[in-house]
């Protein structure tokens, strides 16, 4: 029985407020309208960004359906769509590719002006929702909203892949993969022979790691103050790890003895200020560039020397590894197919979706590194 134009009742994760545990609720996800595509997720992974909307460091509007590295199958489209059609396997893009916008046809651009990342609006084009509970309005998530049976989406924000791909493993790349991947390969540009150091080895992190190791970086130091990760870390690519508590110095001052004047490439990956002015710090004082792929907290502000920026030094933020997102994400897939890159040791926990709450709670305490939640 077709359901393409209908309301569809589903089971999906909603957040009523900040700091609660996810609820999981039966929801009405409309059809979709012009321009939009309506997607049945069959993988969902956990990620860090999701949980700073829960303790407010990323603000959004409540009630919310977070989720945004996902992937599944398209079960209708509205009016106007080509690029999808119903049954396609496709990657839901927090970060949308319009191709109309001014970073859209820049070609050192790829943050659409379309994204929701910033404006924290919480609805679709129209100022609508899609989604409703208990007959309220249930807002959506960076235009993706993946924690839930189906989801809408416009169709500048889903990216048709390879039909063969294992969806609960690719959904990575649509979030904590190729944002790693691409802030050390896209981003960042490391080239062969360079140091680089990476704060915080947590799925995004190890991505950049992985990143570093394709683009021949000779020496990776990978920063944690949870040694237990360094394992993962040295497979993937690290050639030395370290922990902070073990110094009595900052680790800044640690890594630039290391590295005889400080790495080539450094990678903030937690979403600290502190870290982020290490980060910094720690790269060469005259042609060092330090890159920001954490999310930074919210009404934190950062004070630091300038004298670090007139030397010479590059501080650089990149969203979603700097990837035009419609165009690289079926490359990536294709490559992942290749066996270019692994995704597997990235995923250390598949849950049903209904242990959602279970599965932040191993982010938290540090006990996963992807949690994957399957339909």
């Amino acid at each position: 029985m077709s359901t393409a134009g209908k309301v569809i009742k589903c089971k999906a994760a909603v957040l009523w407020e900040a700091n609660k545990p996810f609820s999981i609720e039966d929801v009405e996800v409309a059809p979709p309208k012009e321009h939009e595509v309506r997607v049945k997720i069959v993988a969902t992974g956990i990620c860090r960004s999701d949980d700073h909307v829960i303790t407010g460091a990323l603000v959004m509007p409540f009630p919310i359906i977070l989720g945004h590295e996902a992937a599944g199958v398209v079960e209708s489209v509205g009016q106007g769509v080509t690029a999808v059609k119903p049954g396609d396997k496709v990657i839901p893009l927090f970060v949308p590719q319009c191709g109309e916008c001014q970073n859209c046809l820049n070609t050192k651009g790829n943050l659409c002006s379309k994204t929701d990342l910033g404006t924290s609006g919480g609805l679709m084009a129209d100022g609508t929702t899609r989604f409703t509970c208990k007959g309220k309005a249930i807002h959506h998530f960076l235009g993706t909203s993946t924690f839930t049976e189906y989801t809408v989406l416009h169709e500048s924000a889903v990216a048709k892949i390879d039909s063969a791909a294992p969806l609960e493993k690719v959904c990575l790349i649509g979030c904590g993969f190729s944002t790693g991947y691409g802030a050390a390969l896209q981003t960042a540009k490391v080239e062969q022979g360079s140091t680089c150091a990476v704060f915080g080895l947590g799925g995004v992190g190890l991505s950049v790691i992985m990143g570093c190791k394709v683009a021949g970086a000779s020496r990776i130091i990978a920063v944690d103050i949870n040694s237990d990760k360094f394992a993962k870390a040295k497979e993937l690519g690290a050639t030395d790890c370290i922990n902070p508590k073990d110094f009595n110095k900052p680790i800044h001052e640690v890594l630039t003895e290391m590295t005889n004047g400080g790495v080539d490439y450094s990678f903030e990956v937690i979403g600290r200020t502190d870290t982020m002015t290490a980060a910094l710090a720690c790269c060469q004082y005259n042609y060092g560039v330090s890159v920001i792929v954490g999310v930074p907290p919210a009404a934190q502000k950062i004070t630091f020397d300038p004298m670090l920026l007139f030397s010479g030094r590059s501080w650089k933020g990149s969203v979603f590894g700097g990837w035009k997102s419609k165009d690289a994400v079926p490359k990536l897939v294709a490559d992942y197919m290749k066996k270019k890159f692994v995704l597997d040791p990235l995923i250390t926990h598949t849950l049903p979706f209904t242990k959602i709450n279970e599965g932040f709670d191993l982010l938290r305490t540090g006990k996963s590194i992807r949690s994957v939640l399957t339909f």
